[in-house]
């Protein structure tokens, strides 16, 4: 490789990280300000069909899968297993997202809470990631705020293994846990059961807004509408009835 190809690599690698830090930036903006958060009315780039929750491609040797109820992150190497470390995961009320992701950026040392490492993830409703601790009790039980903590020791040794664009594939039921009922969603609320209702509402003509994790009033006023045409209470809130209607439970 000569020296002219070494230098446009390196401003290649250069724009992609600060790519990475600006996506997080959104992210963060968008969950600590609600209000400068993107209006659900902005079309999808490209036009392209949305997934009830994104999917992604499988990009390299390497994959992760993580299993809340287990507390439990699988490290696959071509398809094959190559190393489970125990993590902690979210509680039911801020439960981590349920969905197939990707690793969009790598950090170090955002703070004691974060632990060493940081491994950014593509959620779109909001910062979410694998990181350390300072608390290494909380692993192995159901104690974050919806990022997956790790030892501090075991973190870093995923630092270097993983490279950025990594497919993250975290399981579960996206209603939440099925030993309890779905939680009701308002306005406010984020997550991976308010992207599946934007999806289904958007199927039924009644969401023409991006199907984004995020109830916002665009949100509020299709449920409104539909709990209108389906003799529901028009509270703009998914309870029960709603998810029934939606044939999400029975």
């Amino acid at each position: 490789m000569n020296a002219g190809a070494g230098i446009n690599m390196n401003k290649g690698q250069t724009f992609l990280k600060l790519k990475g830090i600006a996506l997080t930036a959104v992210c963060l903006l968008n969950v600590l300000l609600p209000g400068n958060a993107a209006a659900e009315g902005d079309p999808v780039p490209g036009g392209e069909a949305e997934p009830a929750i994104p999917i992604v491609a499988d990009q390299g040797p390497y994959s992760i899968e993580v299993y809340p109820l287990r507390h439990k992150l699988v490290v696959f190497k071509d398809k094959k297993h190559f190393k489970t470390y125990p993590v902690a995961v979210g509680n039911l009320s801020t439960p981590t997202p349920v969905g197939e992701y990707q690793v969009i950026y790598k950090g170090k040392n955002w703070g004691p809470s974060f632990g060493p490492r940081w491994l950014g993830l593509n959620v779109p409703w909001g910062a979410y990631g694998i990181h350390g601790t300072n608390k290494p009790y909380s692993i192995g039980r159901h104690l974050s705020h919806g990022c997956i903590r790790m030892r501090n020791r075991d973190v870093e040794e995923l630092y270097d293994l993983i490279p950025v664009g990594t497919k993250v594939t975290i399981a579960g039921h996206v209603l939440g846990d099925p030993g309890h009922e779905p939680r009701k969603l308002a306005q406010g609320a984020i997550g991976a059961d308010v992207q599946l209702i934007q999806n289904r509402l958007k199927s039924a003509g009644y969401y023409s807004g991006v199907c984004n994790g995020k109830f916002l009033a665009s949100t509020a006023e299709a449920v409104r509408r539909f709990q209108r045409d389906h003799g529901l209470r028009a509270d703009g809130v998914v309870s029960a009835g709603v998810y029934e209607k939606l044939g999400l439970m029975e």
